[in-house]
Order: structure tokens, then sequence, then C-alpha cells
């Protein structure tokens, strides 16, 4: 079976951030979980390059824009090594590959009369890069997430997209799938706002102002809005549009994870476009929440902005996935604290790692590391843990998985195979096999989380012959 997933892809004016650490960590966990079982996987991320805020970056850096994009996207793929990704696809939103199909996009839409000339009057974040109602900004009259920004008042003519078009096909999509969105009040959030009633959106700025775009075909005074061409990345990097589709005819359509923040994108926006352009809608759309940091929003000023690339070099890298995997909320807000951290590495250490430990140390002390293999079946837990994964249910995964190495780890302090060793060798060499037997179901079970220790863990008690190592997650002074 194929499977396809993707992140959004993030906007290149800033290093990456601990948030989007949480959003690939998802990603990748679900795609190992698939590939562990036979499955084959793309998996997609990349950067989103174009719009107004990357170009007066790149004014202000005193460089062109595809060479400020190129620094920035080389930064985002560095997680790969960092988090220990297993992405297959990284697309970036300038290459020639993308425009093309952008472009064909484009094209497509407005064949089916979705795309047409007026005048655009609005309120504008440049933050967002997205309009703003009355509605959407508060008290002080500023978007909520860029308090500290001025809206734009512009008055301009742009193409635009007929979004209100699509309100009735998009109600009878999200019926007609329940469990499109998740989790579930994310589908009823944006069945609501449907619901309400949908504005035409523009999707095109002048040339002369901000010539950072994808080109609109046809119209050499017109670049395509960011929002727009970014969105058709899910297909552009399986080949839509090109002379070679075939990844897209193999895996299209696919699971998108997003932050609540793209929710309106994603589920709304880019299922119009997609219904417009005669492409197959998305299979599911799944929406995380956002992290603070200590209980606060992370910011510049506070100066709480948590890097994943410092996380990594203090702790290593299958801590931190296990700190976003099973620390926070699955897809709701969580919170980041140093101590909350610590704790999750203690777990690791002295729950995981001293059990590996200690049970391959007596094995092989005690019967030269050859031990039983009982017969158990795992088709019960290995269910529960598939359907964790398909509603995406990380934090539950993760606790289910740490549940079995308490109970080896009971088995342990209870049945005592270093004292019963010395009066009856065979009942301890069964509960050290016991154990081993559910270590090497947790091993398995913990690839998706923490890929580093689950294969090491299986490398030592895979064989004929349970083999000793170095501390899996040595302690910290």
């Amino acid at each position: 079976m194929k499977h396809y997933i993707t992140t959004t892809l993030p906007y290149v004016n800033a290093k990456p951030h601990i948030g989007f650490a949480l959003e690939i960590v998802q990603a990748d966990a679900i795609a190992r979980f698939w590939r562990m079982s036979a499955h084959e996987i793309i998996f997609n991320t990349g950067t989103d390059e174009h719009g107004q805020k990357i170009y007066e970056m790149a004014l202000a850096a005193g460089k062109d824009p595809k060479e400020y994009v190129d620094v920035f996207a080389a930064k985002f793929d560095e997680l790969k090594g960092a988090l220990n990704l297993s992405y297959t696809h990284f697309i970036q939103t300038s290459s020639e590959k993308h425009r093309t199909a952008a472009q064909a996009f484009w094209r497509a839409c407005k064949e089916n009369g979705d795309i047409y000339k007026d005048r655009y009057q609005t309120k504008y974040c440049v933050g967002c890069e997205l309009e703003k109602t009355d509605s959407e900004l508060n008290a002080d009259a500023r978007c909520p997430l860029h308090p500290n920004r001025d809206l734009e008042l512009r008055d301009e003519e742009n193409y635009f997209f007929r979004f209100s078009k699509y309100q009735q096909p998009l109600i009878e999509f999200y019926n007609a799938n329940p469990h499109f969105v998740q989790p579930p009040h994310r589908q009823k959030e944006i069945h609501t706002f449907v619901e309400a009633g949908l504005k035409d959106f523009s999707i095109s700025r002048v040339k002369a102002k901000m010539p950072w775009g994808v080109p609109v075909p046809g119209d050499e005074e017109h670049v395509m809005y960011v929002w727009f061409d970014a969105l058709v990345n899910y297909i552009s990097t399986l080949g839509w549009g090109s002379d070679d589709a075939s990844e897209f005819d193999a895996y299209w359509p696919g699971v998108q994870v997003a932050g609540k923040d793209n929710l309106r994108q994603q589920s709304a926006m880019w299922q119009a476009m997609l219904m417009s352009a005669n492409v197959a809608n998305s299979k599911q759309v799944f929406i995380h929440g956002f992290i603070t940091a200590n209980g606060q929003k992370m910011s510049k000023s506070l100066g709480n902005v948590v890097d994943p690339f410092e996380l990594v070099n203090e702790y290593g890298t299958d801590a931190v996935r296990y700190y976003l995997l099973r620390e926070l909320p699955s897809a709701e807000d969580g919170d980041y604290s140093t101590d909350r951290m610590n704790l999750r590495y203690a777990e690791l250490a002295n729950q995981l790692g001293n059990l590996v430990s200690r049970v391959a140390a007596m094995s092989n002390t005690y019967f030269d590391g050859i031990l039983d293999k009982p017969k158990v079946s795992w088709l019960k837990q290995n269910a529960e843990l598939e359907d964790m994964i398909v509603r995406y249910q990380f934090k539950a995964y993760a606790d289910y998985v740490f549940a079995a190495v308490a109970k080896a780890n009971e088995i342990i302090d209870k049945e005592e195979p270093f004292k019963t060793v010395k009066t009856d060798p065979h009942a301890a060499k069964k509960t050290l096999s016991d154990v081993a037997e559910i270590i090497r179901w947790v091993g398995k079970a913990l690839q998706p989380i923490i890929p580093e220790a689950g294969e090491e863990i299986m490398r030592r008690y895979g064989g004929e012959k349970i083999l000793i190592g170095e501390a899996l997650f040595p302690r910290r002074d």
C-alpha cells in the first residue's frame, strides 16, 4: 500500500523553531510507522519562499531574493539530520518544478471560470500574508498574531479566486467525509467557518510593487499571491503539471499535517482550489496546536524562543523527539519547559535505558546471552498502536509503549532473577526471557518515536544472543 504525507511548508523568514519541529516529527512518526508495516511512503516537506515579507527581508539584507531563500531553505533541510527525519521529498516554491506546476494549476482554475480581475481594497497583514476583516483584529485594530506590525491598507487591481462558489461543495464534502479534519473539533470549526459564507480572495499582486513571486500566466504585470502558489506544493512535489506525474498518480491524495493557524488555508482554501482544478481532494488534514515556553507565548522580545538544534545538541535527537511526542498533547497547545525536558530525559535513562542494560547484563552473566524466545502474539498490541497512529494520538502511543517498559521493570523487581538464579536457574531464565521478549516488542514499537534507540534495542535483542552495549541515554550531571 502507498501512503503520502506532507507537512506545511514553513515560511523562510526566520530559522527553524520548535513549533515546526513538532509538526515535522509528528509527520515523521506517521511515515516511519507505515514504513515499518512494509508500506511505500512519500513524505514531503520544504520551504515557502515567495511574498512581500520575504522580498522586503531580502532587500534589507542586500541580497537577491532567490539567494536569500536558498540560505534559509538549507537551514530547514538541516533538520533532517538533527531530528533524524525520513522525508523523501523537499520542495522549494522558488524552484522551476514548482513554478511550472503552479502556473498549470492557475490555468486549470481559470479555464473553469474561477479566476477573474477586480479591484482589491482591504486591510492586509504582511506578517500573515493574509487579508484581515475587522472581526479578526484585536481591540487595537491590529492582527493578534503580529500586534507590533501595522496593517497595510491596499487598493489595487488583482486577480481573484471564486472561493464563494465552493461554499456548498465544501459543506457537502465535509458532510460526506466527517473525519476529514482531525481532531473532530477542528472539522466542526472549519464547517462553521464555511457555513458562515465565503468571500472571494485575491490571488495576485502587482509585479511593479512586489516582483518576488510566480508569474501569472498570460499577464506579465502580476505575480501570484504567495498562499495560492504555496499550496500547490503538495502536488508539485509529486510531479503534477509536469511530463512525469507518475508519483502523483500513484500517491495522491495524501495526509497533510498543519498547525491550527493553517486550518482555513489547508482545509477550505486549498480544497476549493483542488475542486476548481479538477484534482482529487486531500485524504485528511491533521491539525496540531502551538507550543508555549514556560506558559508564555514564544517571542524574540521575551527571549524564550526554543531552538530545536540547541535542544538536540544538549539532549540528543531521540530525547527531543520523545519530548515532542510524549510530553505535548497531540492536537492541542502544549508547553515547553527545561524542567519537564529534564524529567522526560530521566525517564528515558532510568526506565528504558536501565532496563535494556541490566537485562542484557544479567542475561550474559548468567546464561551467556542466550535466552528462550517465548511464543507471544503481539497482534492486539500492534493493532492498538496502529489505531493510535491513524487517530494521530502520538502521546497515547508513547504512553502505551512505556506502559510495557514499566511492566518489564515491575517483573524484574518482583521476580528478582538476580537472586533466584542461585536457587532456581530455570525460573530466572524464564523471567529474563519473558522480559527480553517485551523489550524486543518495545524496541520495534519505539522506532517511529525514537528511531535511533529503537533500532539499537533491536540490534541488541534481535539475534540469537543478547548483546551488551553502551547506555542508551547516559545519565546527565
